[in-house]
């Protein structure tokens, strides 16, 4: 199993980002803006009816700072929306609940250390990756294996410069600060979809990360840029190098793919307009939210 640094930009539970334990920053330069590409901007669509609108929105849950995304046709849904809809509640009551979930679902059992479920070849790669992130032997004894993955995943995107408060949900939500808000998920569901994995292959998926810290962040910058571009297709490309886990790609990404199909399917007998801002992997390649939508005989279209 990968880590497969697609589901950081697109398909992993967005809880994981407020969730994982801070890693202190090395003694290093600080990293430079990022220089938006050449684009026509990420790509939008929307499903309508006589009295309904349903914008689709990709997002990228983390971002350097200086990548420009922002502009008129996306200022012109998200205002023009009744209400927006993220993959889980983004407000700060709802924040500082998660870090108490997170708490509560990602610790060990007393008694038991992370580093006594390693085996004698997994134990010195599990250290030399967290000496990596300037963090002593036993920082992570505490956590279950899932938790120490999803860290050893973003902490080296986190150290070049990727921030979750310049993200793409945040941006859009700061713009509309009024508007109603809903989720398609809680922080509970996302959160369980890692800490219902079998120890073993939590294990696997931790040092997978562990071991490939050095390729998250090329590989994002990759993703970054066809987002930006609106390059749905070169999206699922790079996304599908790293996916070589069918178990993982159906629960992180196709499962949740149909269930917000059935939400969209049936938000339609509703009037009125809704901007859904979710992973953008869940809007790429086969089995895509689109995919699914067009399976039950609703037509989407691409606005840009």
């Amino acid at each position: 199993m990968k880590p497969a640094s697609f589901l950081l930009l697109a398909a992993a539970p967005f809880a994981l980002f407020a969730g994982a334990p801070a890693i202190a920053k090395p003694a290093t330069k600080p990293a430079a803006e990022a220089a938006a590409p050449a684009a026509k901007g990420p790509a939008l669509w929307k499903v309508a009816d006589a009295d309904t609108t349903i914008y689709l929105f990709g997002t990228v849950h983390v971002l350097p700072k200086g990548i420009e995304w922002y502009d008129a046709t996306i200022s012109t849904a998200l205002e023009g929306s009744d209400i927006v809809v993220t993959e889980i509640p983004m407000d700060p009551e709802s924040e500082a609940a998660m870090q108490g979930l997170v708490g509560k679902k990602g610790m060990l059992p007393a008694g038991t250390t992370l580093r006594s479920l390693l085996n004698a070849e997994q134990t010195p790669q599990y250290t030399a990756a967290l000496a990596k992130l300037g963090a002593p032997p036993e920082a992570f004894d505490p956590l279950k294996p899932w938790l120490a993955g999803l860290t050893f995943s973003l902490a080296p995107i986190m150290q070049a410069g990727y921030d979750p408060n310049s993200g793409v949900e945040k941006v859009l939500l700061a713009k509309v600060p009024a508007k109603p808000k809903g989720a398609l998920e809680t922080a509970e569901f996302q959160l369980g979809i890692f800490d219902g994995m079998p120890q073993d292959a939590q294990v696997s998926f931790m040092m997978e990360a562990a071991n490939n810290m050095e390729k998250a962040k090329p590989m994002l910058d990759r993703m970054v840029a066809e987002w930006v571009k609106g390059d749905a297709d070169a999206l699922a490309a790079v996304m599908n190098e790293g996916m070589d886990d069918p178990k993982v790609a159906e629960a992180l990404l196709y499962n949740r793919n149909a269930n917000w199909a059935d939400w969209i399917k049936t938000r339609l007998d509703q009037p009125g307009t809704v901007f859904i801002a979710v992973g953008a992997g869940h809007l790429a390649g086969p089995k895509s939210v689109q995919d699914v939508l067009a399976q039950k005989g609703i037509k989407v279209s691409r606005v840009r």
